[in-house]
């Protein structure tokens, strides 16, 4: 069931959970992440970057692919379909596409800017039905060439940010895209407690799931984050067990090199990165 994600997050905010996003890259991914939000019961946004929709070949296609999917396995959880880390160019081409919910990442303009091309972005949003996520500070590491130095941002700019309307806000407090290195020095409560006492009822949102520990995750949630995203936790367990079936010579054995065998273990290895995902979160159960 496809629908915009504010719904789903205040009531995590709420709750005291957090709804994964899980990037999606190609069909067997997006299905193995729908197949385990129905049978946990949990809520879910799928999660494109611009770099992925050009894979997929454009957003229209993205979008055509999820909704055909979403009612060819009969799927009945809140569903949105969501750009990552969105341009000013693309949240426009996402929404003519038909995703339910857009992010806008202005933190690298500066804060009037930010503010000024959010505000537009709100309007448009929310006169469709959309949801809208925008951020301030940076996420460390790099996604589709977006490289960030991982500042803390600043609660002041969280809340007119915050003020503008958004359904959920990204702010960076030491969390990092990618794989977390051996020195990294874990994420910031400091400020993202003076972040949620700007934005009150805000759901925040963890971007760079992917390593962080689980006592983490969990104060994290505790402090208003009821958003985390995940895609390199997913991309690895999806490389090792393709890595397995290939190194044992199962491509080798009949017809192991159809491709539907082939990834079959890495989209099984997906399934089982975001039922623990769902697990920790505290989403499980939550659209039933």
């Amino acid at each position: 069931m496809l629908v915009s994600a504010k719904e789903m997050l205040d009531k995590a905010k709420a709750g005291h959970y957090a709804v994964g996003q899980f990037n999606i890259n190609n069909l067997e991914w997006t299905k193995s992440i729908l197949l385990t939000a129905q049978e946990l019961k949990s809520p879910v946004i799928l999660g494109v970057s611009e770099g992925a929709g050009k894979y997929m070949t454009g957003f229209k296609t993205v979008a055509a692919m999820v909704k055909a999917m979403d009612e060819e396995l009969g799927i009945t959880v809140p569903v949105a379909l969501h750009l990552d880390h969105g341009s000013y160019e693309g949240c426009y081409k996402c929404i003519k596409a038909g995703f339910t919910s857009i992010m806008f990442d202005g933190s690298h303009y500066p804060i009037e800017e930010n503010v000024a091309k959010t505000t537009e972005l709100v309007h448009v949003a929310h006169a469709l039905g959309l949801s809208i996520e925008a951020e301030v500070g940076s996420i460390g590491g790099e996604e589709d060439g977006v490289i960030g130095a991982g500042e803390c941002a600043d609660p002041a700019e969280c809340k007119m940010i915050a003020d503008l309307g958004v359904d959920m806000l990204a702010a960076g407090i030491g969390n990092i895209h990618g794989k977390y290195p051996a020195n990294w020095a874990g994420l910031s409560f400091e400020t993202l407690d003076a972040i949620q006492q700007q934005t009150g009822d805000m759901p925040l949102v963890l971007h760079g799931g992917t390593g962080i520990p689980e006592d983490m995750i969990k104060k994290a949630i505790s402090l208003g984050v009821a958003k985390i995203n995940v895609n390199t936790e997913c991309q690895l367990a999806f490389q090792e067990a393709t890595r397995k079936y290939i190194e044992a010579g199962k491509d080798l054995e009949g017809k192991g090199f159809d491709p539907r065998k082939l990834l079959a273990p890495g989209a099984e290895a997906i399934k089982e990165c975001v039922k623990t995902k769902m697990e920790l979160f505290g989403s499980v159960g939550k659209a039933e």
